[in-house]
């Protein structure tokens, strides 16, 4: 299936139906008085959040959602039945901006959130609600109010506790396919991702959390270059951030740490929060290493960084190191579960052991 994660709708609430201007005729009744009954209400556009869903391809064709209108009031006191209601489902995660005025109508974060996207219109009153002691024979009645009508953006940003970020070719798909359930694409070319692939990392028995790849970015993402500027947004939910850095590059004249200065400048620009989120720094390849080399990346990184973030040596393709890490992270993760607060870079690296 098809990856999409924004799309633009239409959302129509149903119309009130109409009060209903009704006497009593009957046989020897002649003026029974009112009995008109009241139009049924409108029905109302709801969003909910379904873990089966995955994808919001499905509003990519089907662009207009309207609910049903409710009926007219009749006579005999008869109330009119109200619209039936629609309700979209999405994938966990789903965002709706209202396209008018920007403002984010509902963001559904866990399984069966629900969210009223357009309300359906009140419907009118029949003429048995004007009688009064003076008005024996009142003819008044109200019309139905319209729905709510809305132009809507959908945007998925998946939900996952660990976000990977780097280079193409970095190695993100293959670490996340090592380390996880997730089998994304893997190949020798540039932008061997095209959308962002979840996994879940098995720690112990019971301990597990959720890891996303996102396509990889390029220098000036952030002004729409490459592909990955389209999905940065998919990490501004996560917990931490793993920096993946080619530590063996297939031009000898590369210099990855440059080349990771300027990838946390395109997130600074990006969104300046997204910059500040917690971020580790893992150098993959280590296969294709020696040890002088690592301990040179380490060092060159300190010093011109000034980063104490903490700094792992990883080899996705044979696993070494990547134990390690999903085990660092995973006491990382349940230090700031527990409500600790005060978990930094610098203690988990103390308390995990960097391989730096």
């Amino acid at each position: 299936m098809k990856f999409v994660d924004e799309v633009r709708i239409e959302v129509q609430a149903g119309r009130g139906g109409d009060g209903c201007a009704s006497f009593r005729r009957e046989k020897f009744i002649p003026k029974g008085g009112p009995d008109g009954g009241d139009g049924g209400r409108g029905g109302s556009v709801w969003a909910v959040a379904d873990h089966n869903f995955n994808t919001l391809i499905e509003y990519r064709y089907q662009r207009r959602i309207a609910a049903g209108n409710g009926e007219h009031g009749r006579g005999s006191d008869c109330y009119g039945a109200a619209g039936k209601d629609v309700e979209l489902r999405v994938p966990v995660g789903t965002v709706f901006i209202d396209e008018e005025t920007g403002q984010v109508i509902a963001d559904l974060r866990t399984d069966g959130a629900r969210a009223l996207l357009a309300k359906g219109g009140a419907g009118g009153l029949g003429n048995l609600h004007f009688k009064s002691s003076t008005n024996r024979a009142p003819r008044q009645r109200t019309l139905g109010q319209p729905g709510e009508h809305r132009f809507l953006r959908l945007e998925l940003k998946v939900l996952a506790d660990v976000g990977l970020f780097g280079l193409p070719n970095a190695g993100k798909s293959t670490l996340i396919a090592a380390v996880s359930n997730a089998r994304p694409k893997v190949a020798d070319y540039p932008f061997t991702t095209l959308h962002p692939h979840l996994g879940v990392v098995r720690v112990g028995a019971h301990g597990s959390f959720v890891i996303a790849d996102v396509p990889g970015l390029i220098e000036g993402a952030a002004e729409g270059a490459g592909l990955g500027h389209r999905f940065l947004r998919h990490l501004s939910r996560t917990r931490l951030l793993l920096h993946v850095i080619d530590a063996a590059p297939a031009d000898a004249g590369v210099d990855p740490v440059a080349q990771a200065k300027a990838l946390v400048g395109e997130l600074r620009k990006y969104d300046p929060a997204l910059a500040r989120k917690p971020r580790w720094i893992v150098f993959n390849k280590i296969d294709l290493t020696d040890t002088d080399r690592r301990h040179w990346l380490a060092a060159e990184f300190r010093r011109r960084t000034r980063s104490r973030a903490p700094i792992y040596f990883v080899s996705a393709a044979t696993g070494e190191g990547c134990r390690e890490l999903m085990l660092a992270i995973y006491r990382y993760l349940s230090a700031k579960e527990a409500g600790s607060g005060k978990a930094t870079n610098a203690d988990a690296e103390l308390a995990a052991g960097s391989a730096a």
